[in-house]
């Protein structure tokens, strides 16, 4: 047996038991990187990412335009774990994205021009009906499983499609459903994002987050990562808490990612990674649990 295998068993015992795991084990870190399919130069961080050799899972967003360029690179890479990042906002000036169920199926998720909201605010301001939102993600879900790609979880672009109890509880059926694993329902604990930290302390915040890892759970690092390039440099992000410069925080994270795999990480900082493929087939999906405490 793999030894992620036994050590993620051990994380199980030890947390059920109550006992406290020996310090000699190696830590778990999970690398998961949200919106690949949003743009061309996503994708393109994404390629990179991989050959630069990192173990990540990749969380696409089927309800955008590049998404099937996402599936193409990801399909030659079965060794990344592939998840559906469940989209109900479309947050970026000049660039929207809507239903992928159509517009006219969904219409309390959309504004007057067919396109999802930019922020969460302004998607319940206008009163979604939980049926529409069923409908929806259904309608992602099914375009991911039918692009070919293997689809190993769920999660949920800006924490929208688990925003309320009714959301959360469709979100748990559809993955129930589609015998999918739905992200930090393994008892990950999450890193703080290297996202709002700025572009040249990405690569030191990194290596400090990762030298303090718990050592009795699945470490969770949530990334967004880019090239600075015109066609990202010029989305804007309409939420008030949106980062300025945006492409270079996320290519900045794309270099403190990729320089993280070139060094041995185990006699480094004394961690393993692993993928949601690896979490799921050593949990078991019959063991998830809900998150609600910890906020998502």
């Amino acid at each position: 047996m793999k030894r992620y295998i036994l050590i993620l068993i051990s994380v199980i015992f030890l947390s059920v038991s109550g006992y406290t795991q020996s310090e000699k084990n190696s830590k778990l870190l999970l690398i998961r990187c949200d919106d690949i399919g949003m743009s061309h130069s996503v994708n393109l961080a994404a390629k990179e990412l991989i050959d630069s050799g990192l173990k990540f899972s990749a969380s696409v967003m089927f309800a955008c335009n590049w998404y099937q360029e996402a599936v193409e690179i990801l399909k030659s890479h079965p060794e990344i774990s592939v998840g559906i990042h469940l989209t109900l906002n479309s947050e970026w000036k000049n660039y929207k994205w809507g239903p992928v169920s159509g517009a006219g199926t969904v219409p309390s998720l959309v504004d007057s021009n067919g396109y999802f909201f930019p922020s969460r605010e302004s998607f319940f301001a206008n009163n979604p009906s939980i049926d529409e939102v069923e409908t929806e993600l259904r309608a992602q879900i099914e375009r991911a499983i039918k692009s070919g790609i293997k689809i190993y979880y769920l999660d949920y672009h800006m924490g929208t499609a688990v925003e309320t109890p009714e959301m959360r509880a469709i979100v748990e059926k559809l993955a129930k459903e589609y015998n999918l694993g739905v992200s930090r329902y393994f008892g990950e604990v999450d890193l703080k994002s290297m996202y709002s930290i700025p572009v040249d302390e990405k690569e030191g915040y990194l290596k400090t987050s990762l030298s303090g890892l718990d050592s009795s759970k699945v470490n969770l690092l949530v990334c967004h990562i880019g090239i600075d390039n015109d066609e990202l440099s010029a989305l804007i992000d309409e939420n008030s808490f949106g980062l300025k410069e945006m492409s270079k925080h996320r290519e900045s994270e794309l270099k403190a990612l990729i320089s993280f795999s070139k060094i041995n990480s185990d006699e480094e900082y004394g961690l393993t990674l692993i993928n949601y493929e690896e979490l799921i087939n050593a949990i078991g999906l019959g063991n998830m649990k809900s998150p609600v405490q910890s906020g998502y």
